[in-house]
C-alpha cells in the first residue's frame, strides 16, 4: 500500500463545498421551517455542526435540530445511539450527515435509527462520495464525487475533531 498522500480539498475547499451543500440543503427544503441534521459521529457530527451554522446565517428563520448518532461500525447488525430521543425528527425533515460516503453501511445504519419514525423526508449529506456503494445508498448532497480503486483510502481532517487543519487525503 502506497503511502504516498495527495490533498484532495484544503481548508478552503472545504468551506466552498460546506457552504454549496448548505445552500442545496436550504433549495431542497426551501417550504420547510424545521430541518433535522443527524451528524454521524465523529467527524459526521462535527461536519453537520458546521453546516447547522452556515443554515442559521442564510436561514436564520429556520428552526435546526442537531442529533448526534453513535454507530458500531464494525457489527453486522445495527447498533446504534442517538444523544437526542429520535421522536424529535417526527414529521420533519432529516438529513444524515457523514464526511466519507464509501459503501454506504454506516449511512444506512443511521437511516435505519430513523426507520419507525414518521418522516416528511429524508436525505444525505456527505463532503465526499467516493462511489463505491455496495448499499443502494446515494449522497443528495455531496462536496466532491471522487472515483477512486478500492485499495486508496480517503481520510478527512476537521480542525475541531482531529486537532489540524481542514484538509481532505486520498492515500
Amino acid at each position: 500500500m502506497s503511502t504516498k498522500k495527495t490533498l484532495i480539498l484544503n481548508k478552503t475547499q472545504i468551506v466552498q463545498k460546506s457552504r454549496r451543500i448548505a445552500y442545496q440543503i436550504l433549495e431542497d427544503n426551501f417550504d420547510e421551517k424545521n430541518i433535522v441534521l443527524v451528524g454521524i459521529a465523529d467527524r459526521g457530527y462535527v461536519f453537520a455542526q458546521r453546516l447547522q451554522v452556515i443554515l442559521h446565517e442564510i436561514a436564520p428563520d429556520k428552526e435546526i435540530e442537531l442529533i448526534k448518532v453513535s454507530i458500531q461500525k464494525n457489527k453486522r447488525s445495527l447498533d446504534a445511539i442517538t444523544d437526542k430521543p429520535t421522536d424529535v425528527a417526527n414529521n420533519k425533515t432529516v438529513i444524515v450527515v457523514d464526511d466519507v460516503l464509501n459503501s454506504g453501511r454506516t449511512l444506512a445504519y443511521a437511516l435505519g435509527v430513523f426507520i419507525n419514525i414518521p418522516l416528511k423526508k429524508m436525505r444525505t449529506a456527505v463532503l465526499i462520495d467516493r462511489s463505491h456503494h455496495i448499499f443502494p445508498i446515494f449522497s443528495d448532497f455531496y462536496g466532491l464525487k471522487l472515483s477512486t480503486i478500492l485499495k486508496e483510502h480517503v481520510t478527512v481532517c476537521l480542525e475541531e475533531f482531529d486537532k489540524e487543519e481542514d484538509a481532505a487525503w486520498l492515500s
